[in-house]
């Protein structure tokens, strides 16, 4: 480990890449943002990098760079992953496309779905093991080499052995995968159950074929960003960003590629969490607003919401432990028109960077929210966008853009055109709140509403209007959050065992032992990335339903509670907390055993990103701004420079680097001793 005392955190988006630079020995933190070049993220990283030090030293002044990356996720979407192979079990090479008889629209006789492995790839074998574990067929190795053997001559370059009932007994699998990895030219092997020996074959075969198709993607990029950095003379440790919320060494990201599919959002609620309660509250819903989408998620008691799998999209079912998040396509580069039955659309298609809103200048004339909050004057024109990206935007050609294809066709000006663009968009991202808050159970007028991204805080009132939450936490870094969660997530592996036994026949010293088991693989794992943590704790949880239900609840148990009283005493408690009430008189029965590791990091002080000022600053002049169907004279200040306890009524504008903060006549905002702001409607 070198002697530099600097931490980085990067995350690279479709439109900037983003790094959050900690100097650990100073005790002060800066941010970078450069240009993102799309399909070449390791330019914008490697620019980037080369931009943290001011004293010449380059790479070699970082500790530790922590890296929360969308590669994986966008080679799925864009279907420009590895060629794969499968070999299962006779009978099952229909898997990936019978998934659980479910089609990408409900209604109507029509509807496509392109597995990511084609049938001529799917090879079967003669093996077969029972869903007790019993094996019924030895596994016919001559099979297995003659179908990877075909598969190489295919052109593939990645394979996935999956068979039928490995998660109850492996056996079978795992004499098939050593044979194939004795013959395949490189590493890119992936055994189902080594990525998740769940029961349930569509999700696990899904899972890690996803994860097979993405080794080369995720491995090549990861290897070439480490060798570079490497040549600039970093002598740190590059860690990835996990879906968990967790980070993992750069080998185990190349060894599961699948864990980075939703890698930067989860950084950013990481973020998101750790500020919310260094400000004192417990309880806060984000919203990540980019170029394209807005992600939603929720974070209840401190902690975010974690989900057992997640669709990449349709048909691509990712079965690990990732953070809740619900993406809609409203983001800034989300283009509005009017239907053929006059109704106002907002997105999904974007105008993304390239070529980006109207106002840019760079070909595209369709309006985008961005134009619509440009012409409003929520935006000023004459200020440069993040990063150096542009010098100035043109506002009279978001005019134009919104007057051709939304005022005319409605019969409206454009001003209240625009406005209706921003009412349509608003509404669409206080629906994904209610998601993720009111249809599970929560109250969102009980949780406080944190915006980030570039487009987040242009928005945070009118998203405190629609859903009722009474506060609204406008980070310091918002355009840079995700980056900043980088440098905050603690270190965590997940894993999983079946073991679909009636509570009342279990086995208490078995389970005891699956438990240290899986303890001692995830140590493992943490102690191959090489950091210093500060403590290490663990997560224990069963899979648990009533006989006869299909569905299971999630149920937390202490390790002192492992026996059968325990268990029962946990899983009335979390079955009352989800449904209200318990069953009397119908058995239990355990499906999967769960087991989180997570080496605690050391935690820089939130502090170093309090505002250094102490007198409150001059305006940066008024702007004439367009809310409620009115104009308003707006004061604009240099949100960075407001003190700790600076307080600015609506309507005003706040602009800084990454970011926008538009507070609306009728709300009040504070700088808190972290610097964040809090903002709060008037009485």
């Amino acid at each position: 480990m070198s002697e530099a005392a600097t931490i980085v955190g990067v995350d690279v988006g479709g439109t900037f890449t983003d790094l959050f630079v900690l100097d650990e020995a100073a005790g002060v933190a800066r941010i970078v943002k450069v240009p993102s070049t799309r399909g070449e993220e390791a330019r914008g990283f490697m620019n980037g990098i080369e931009r943290v030090d001011t004293q010449g030293r380059g790479a070699a002044a970082i500790a530790t760079i922590v890296h929360g990356t969308t590669v994986g996720t966008n080679a799925l979407l864009e279907r420009k992953v590895a060629r794969t192979g499968i070999i299962t079990t006779t009978g099952f090479r229909d898997v990936l496309e019978m998934r659980r008889r479910d089609r990408p629209a409900t209604w109507g006789l029509r509807g496509n779905f392109t597995p990511i492995v084609p049938r001529n790839l799917r090879l079967e074998v003669d093996e077969r093991v029972l869903a007790d574990g019993t094996v019924h067929t030895d596994v016919d190795i001559a099979q297995v080499e003659a179908a990877a053997r075909a598969l190489l001559e295919a052109g593939c370059d990645a394979v996935c052995v999956f068979f039928v009932n490995a998660y109850a007994n492996p056996v079978n699998e795992q004499r098939a995968v050593a044979a194939v990895r004795a013959l395949w030219p490189n590493g890119n092997v992936t055994a189902a159950t080594e990525v998740l020996p769940e029961i349930r074959e569509f999700e696990r075969c899904s899972t890690a074929t996803l994860n097979a198709s993405l080794q080369p993607v995720v491995g090549s990029y990861l290897t070439r960003l480490e060798s570079d950095l490497k040549a600039r003379g970093f002598g740190g440790e590059l860690l990835v960003v996990q879906s968990n919320g967790g980070i993992m060494s750069r080998q185990t990201a190349c060894d599961v590629p699948v864990r980075t599919a939703l890698s930067g959002p989860a950084a950013g609620v990481i973020a998101c969490a750790a500020i919310a309660r260094s400000a004192g509250f417990a309880n806060v819903v984000t919203g990540d607003m980019g170029g394209t989408s807005f992600d939603v998620s929720l974070v209840a008691n401190g902690e975010a919401s974690l989900a057992a799998q997640t669709s990449i999209e349709f048909g691509m079912v990712v079965r690990s432990p990732m953070i809740q998040i619900e993406t809609i396509g409203a983001g800034g580069g989300s283009i509005a028109s009017v239907d053929a039955g006059g109704l106002l659309q907002v997105g999904p298609e974007s105008a993304g960077s390239v070529p980006g809103p109207a106002c840019y200048g760079r070909g595209n004339t369709r309006p985008t929210v961005t134009d619509a909050n440009v012409l409003l004057g929520r935006i000023a024109a004459d200020r440069p966008l993040g990063g150096g990206l542009l010098a100035k935007l043109d506002g009279n050609l978001a005019l134009q853009a919104i007057d051709m294809h939304v005022a005319k066709p409605l019969g409206l000006d454009a001003y209240a055109a625009a406005e209706a663009i921003l009412t349509v968009a608003n509404a669409k991202m206080a629906g994904a709140i209610r998601l993720v808050s009111i249809e599970r159970g929560h109250d969102p007028r009980q949780f406080a509403y944190m915006p980030f991204g570039g487009g987040g805080a242009l928005h945070v009132c009118a998203m405190m209007r629609e859903v009722g939450t009474t506060t609204g936490i406008v980070p310091r870094y918002p355009g840079v959050t995700s980056a900043l969660g980088c440098v905050i997530a603690d270190m965590r592996h997940d894993s999983v065992q079946t073991l679909n036994q009636p509570l009342a026949a279990l086995d208490t010293d078995d389970l005891a032992e699956r438990v240290d088991g899986l303890a001692q693989a995830c140590q493992a794992r943490l102690d191959s990335a090489g950091v210093r943590f500060e403590s290490v704790r663990e997560i224990i949880e069963l899979d648990m339903l009533y006989v006869g239900q299909s569905h299971t609840v999630r149920v937390p148990v202490a390790r002192d509670r492992l026996d059968r009283d325990g268990i029962a005493s946990a899983f009335e408690t979390a079955y009352r907390d989800a449904f209200g009430r318990a069953l009397d008189g119908i058995p239990v029965r355990i499906m999967n055993l769960r087991y989180a590791r997570i080496g605690v990091r050391p935690k820089f002080d939130l502090a170093v990103l309090a505002p250094q000022a102490n007198a409150m600053p001059e305006p940066l002049g008024s702007q004439r701004v367009y809310h409620a169907g009115q104009w308003w004279d707006a004061v604009r200040y240099a949100r960075l420079d407001l003190p700790v306890d600076a307080s600015v009524a609506g309507p005003a504008i706040l602009e800084q680097s990454d970011t926008t903060i538009w507070l609306e006549p009728g709300f009040s905002a504070r700088v808190d001793a972290l610097g964040n702001l809090l903002i709060t409607r008037d009485a």
